[in-house]
């Protein structure tokens, strides 16, 4: 299941989501948490879903399909976290792995979430987390230091470890290096980096939430953590080559969700 943002051009938020999953073949089961209005060009203005329909949303999914994995994308504000994790948090102990890419920066490195918002995310989002999957932006914010270098970055996957979450995936895709690793850091020890080669290409709307949505999918189909990070993430490369030379929009188009056909 997928809790995040509609994006109606259908490049990122529950759309893409929803394409990740099919396309690596689980079922998809998605939560709305806010109405965006925005296409390859950017984000102009976003309708938040109510607390208590995004509550009721998650309750109905999981009174009846319980699904085995719940990727959490688009926060939006504190009413919205709250719904989530008082929602999720009734099947933490069972089994229920959840993977949270938290959307709380921009690319410029804006903080989205307010103060308050971030604090609850971190108090009570995070410690039911399997994975967290920050952008370097977003690493920052968490672990409250900058990331200059790779030493940066294992030590602030270190300092976001000591909120409760399993395991932390610092992004590379920020980062000016034609390789783009990425770094997976667990609470039991294991630090492990996955690299490739970037792909040269202005398609890459969605990149995150695609890359979320098919760790939780690999998981779902019984990978263990690292082999789901290091399956999504060719995934990903595999999405941006195939569609690195679409015309669609005129800003940043989507990735090619669909290159297996």
């Amino acid at each position: 299941m997928t809790i995040a943002g509609s994006d109606p051009s259908g490049g990122a938020g529950v759309q893409a989501d929803i394409k990740t999953m099919s396309a690596i073949g689980v079922y998809a089961c998605s939560v709305i948490t806010a109405l965006t209005v925005q296409n390859t060009m950017g984000v102009a203005k976003v309708f938040s879903v109510d607390g208590e329909c995004v509550k009721k949303q998650i309750e109905a999914v999981m009174s009846d399909i319980m699904p085995s994995v719940v990727k959490v994308g688009m926060l939006n504000n504190l009413e919205t976290a709250e719904a989530i994790a008082e929602s999720l948090g009734r099947y933490a102990g069972q089994d229920l792995k959840i993977i949270l890419d938290p959307i709380l920066a921009s690319s410029s490195g804006k903080q989205l979430l307010s103060n308050e918002a971030l604090r609850y995310v971190i108090d009570k989002i995070l410690p039911m987390s399997m994975l967290v999957t920050p952008n370097i932006p977003e690493a920052e914010i968490l672990s409250d230091m900058k990331i200059n270098n790779n030493d940066d970055r294992m030590e602030a996957a270190r300092r976001i470890l000591t909120f409760g979450v399993k395991a932390v995936l610092v992004k590379g895709g920020h980062s000016d290096s034609r390789v783009k690793s990425d770094l997976l850091v667990t609470a039991d020890g294991q630090e492990k980096w996955f690299s490739m080669l970037g792909v040269e290409t202005r398609n890459t709307h969605g990149t995150g939430c695609t890359l979320s949505s098919a760790i939780a999918s690999y998981l779902a189909l019984g990978d263990r953590l690292d082999d789901a990070v290091q399956k999504a993430k060719r995934f990903v490369n595999d999405a941006l080559k195939a569609g690195r030379d679409m015309e669609l929009g005129h800003g940043t188009g989507p990735l090619q969700h669909f290159f297996q056909r």
